[in-house]
Formats: structure tokens, sequence, C-alpha cells
């Protein structure tokens, strides 16, 4: 029989995970302190398998194994029969050591706990812990059962061992684990972010409209989601949130500064797609404004934009938050991007990419556009990232 998996919070990202362990064959203990909570994940879950039924995915017989496997719970002490449990609740840290302090105690000595933080400091919520070698991170994306890559994070504490064994799951699972270094926003929310901030610092400049940026993004680019169509699918809340604490967390350096912009579309409740309003109007009848296909307009959105993101994955590079694969897979398989932003580098030249960083410095004054000291050093040394023998 496959191990126990146990899991923290019935929201959207925990009934996810819990959907692929119990998919693999694992019994689930799904705990939430809000049985309502439960309910509607174990509805959501139930409708789900009669979706896959009906599309011919599953048989009823897979379909309600499936199903069986899965145990709903608003009694933390049932987590005691789990071998692994993956924590999914809010992101707050003092709410997640207290969450790992109570794990410890209810579980088996041998329990490997893991969290689905997506920025907090593993190290910090595994200090909660008595035995904090056997806690680390498990970053998987929304939706869960649909993304492919997940960001495992050992803490500074975490066994090495614990470590090997939860990549072994993780691709028992059919997900592609990337190894991260415990840093703030890990790979993909780190590198990510010129992707939102840049587009909304063109925006405000009103060098485009957003309708324009997402043209360039999507058609010159060859990005699935432009940047104001993808923050308003997430929620502005949520995407906000996120970037000011990334901002805090890397001691407010300016390259992960937030928006005005974006900030008042919080403060007047214009979430996005889930309040009808964004950058985009969603109600019933609204008509989506075109954008300006000026191929040059375009070709200067998405390089700057670009530039930017590969500079973002070349400093993550430089600084070890994880090697060359690990951070272009994570792009193309976390997020979807067309391809890793490593290799792009390649592709648009070394030179040319600190040409233009160098320009908008000059330009702004503004240390949010220095250059990598890696790409500076790759020049120096007529090197690329992917060279032909490696």
């Amino acid at each position: 029989m496959k191990e126990t998996i146990g899991i923290v919070g019935a929201g959207a990202m925990g009934s996810g995970i819990a959907q692929i362990a119990a998919e693999a064959g694992h019994p689930v203990i799904i705990y939430d302190a809000y049985p309502d909570a439960l309910v509607r994940s174990e509805n959501k879950f139930g409708k789900l398998m009669n979706r896959l039924q009906e599309k011919g995915k599953r048989t009823a017989e897979e379909a309600q194994a499936t199903q069986n496997r899965m145990t709903y719970s608003s009694d933390f002490s049932d987590l005691k029969r789990a071998q692994w449990v993956i924590e999914a609740a809010i992101e707050d840290m003092s709410v997640k050591r207290d969450i790992f302090s109570r794990l410890e105690r209810t579980c088996s000595d041998d329990c490997i706990l893991a969290t689905n933080t997506s920025s907090l400091s593993v190290s910090g919520i595994a200090s909660a812990c008595e035995q904090p070698e056997r806690v680390m991170g498990l970053h998987f994306f929304n939706p869960a059962p649909l993304m492919a890559l997940v960001e495992v994070i050992p803490a500074i504490q975490t066994t090495e061992s614990y470590v090997e064994r939860a990549e072994k799951l993780i691709k028992s699972w059919k997900k592609v684990p990337v190894r991260a270094k415990d840093t703030p926003a890990f790979i993909v929310n780190r590198v990510a972010r010129p992707f939102y901030g840049e587009a909304l610092r063109i925006y405000e400049e009103g060098l485009a409209d957003a309708a324009t940026i997402d043209w360039a993004m999507t058609e010159l680019g060859g990005f699935k989601m432009g940047p104001f169509t993808l923050m308003d699918f997430i929620g502005h809340d949520v995407n906000y949130k996120v970037t000011e604490s990334v901002f805090k967390a890397f001691y407010y350096d300016p390259r992960y500064k937030p928006s005005f912009a974006q900030k008042n579309l919080v403060d007047a409740g214009w979430l996005g797609r889930k309040s009808g309003r964004g950058f985009y109007d969603y109600s019933e009848g609204a008509k989506k404004p075109e954008p300006d296909t000026d191929r040059s307009l375009g070709e200067m959105i998405l390089w700057r934009i670009l530039v930017m993101l590969i500079n973002e994955a070349a400093d993550a590079y430089y600084w070890r938050v994880a090697d060359r694969d690990a951070i272009d897979l994570a792009m193309t398989r976390g997020v979807n991007y067309p391809k890793g932003l490593l290799k792009w580098a390649d592709e648009k030249g070394i030179d040319n990419c600190i040409a233009t960083l160098d320009r908008l410095h000059s330009e702004y004054l503004e240390d949010r556009y220095r250059c990598s000291p890696l790409l500076r050093h790759m020049h120096r040394n007529n090197r690329v990232f992917y060279e032909t023998n490696s």
C-alpha cells in the first residue's frame, strides 16, 4: 500500500494537491478547520470525477476508487496516520509556524512535513519544529493537477535524504521537480516579477495601453497570456500581495517595486475577472479594447519586458537560487513561457542584453535597471549560457 498523504487546507491548492496524490494511488487525509470548506472540496472533486467519466477519461470504477482514497476531516489528530503532510494554508508566517508546531506534536517522528508556501522562508517555518531537518518546501502551481512544475525547497536545516525522497515522490506523481534555494519567491515568482512589473511601468508611462502590451507579448513574443490579462485572471489582490511581499523580502529593492496603478485597482475592488472589472471590463456586453498593432511599438514593448526577465533569470543563476537548467525548466513548465529565458538570452545576444539594460539605466538612473554581474562577466569572457559542447 502506498504512503498516506496528509493535506492541511481544503482550498483550491490543497484540494488540487490532494487530487494528484489520490489519483496516483495514495490514501489521502485532507484536513481543514472549517467543515464548509471540506464539503465544498468534496463536492467539487465528485463533480470533477463525474466529468472525467462523461468524457471517457475515467471508468466509473477508477473514479470511485480515487474518491474512496480521500478522507475529509476537521479533526487535526487524523493527520497522525500520514507519512507525508503538505500544508497549503494562507501565506502567513505565524499561521504556518503554528501549524508545523502542531504537526510535529501530532505526526510520527518519521513523517516528512512540507509547506506549499510560494514566498515565505522555509527555514523560518521549519524553525517552529524540534526536528526541522524533516521540513521542506514543495511549491505547486495553480491549478495543481494541470501544472507540471513543483519547486522543491530545502530549508537550511533539511536533511538531504528527505529532499531526495521528495523529488522521487514528485516524479512518481508525473510532475517535474526543480530544486531551488530558500530565498524570497524561489525561482518562478522571483524571475516572473518583471513580466508584470515592467509591463505596468510601460503602462504607467503612457507608452502603450494594456491591450497593446498584451498583444505584443502574445502575438510577437509567443506568451500564452499577456501580463494584464494574466493579472486580471490571477486577481489583483493576490498578484499585488505577492509583489509587495517580494519587495519587502528583498529589503525594498526597486527592481520589485509594486505599481500604483495596480494598487488603485485593489483599493477600488477591481480585482479582475472574479470581480467583473480589472484592467479590462468583464461585464456582459462589454467590448474589449483593440490594441495598437504597430509592429515597431510592439517589438519595443516585447524586448523591454523580455530583457528585464532575462536579467532576473541571470541574477537568480548568479546568486545560486537554482542552476541553469532548473531556471529555464521552471519558467517553461511553471508559467508556460515559450522558451527558457537563459536560452533566449543566448539567442538575443548577451551584448545586446547588456546594452539595452545600460541604456535603460542611463535613461532612468534607477537601480531597477542595473545589469546582472553575471551578464557582464559572461560578455567579458565571450561565454554563453548554453555552450555548444554543454
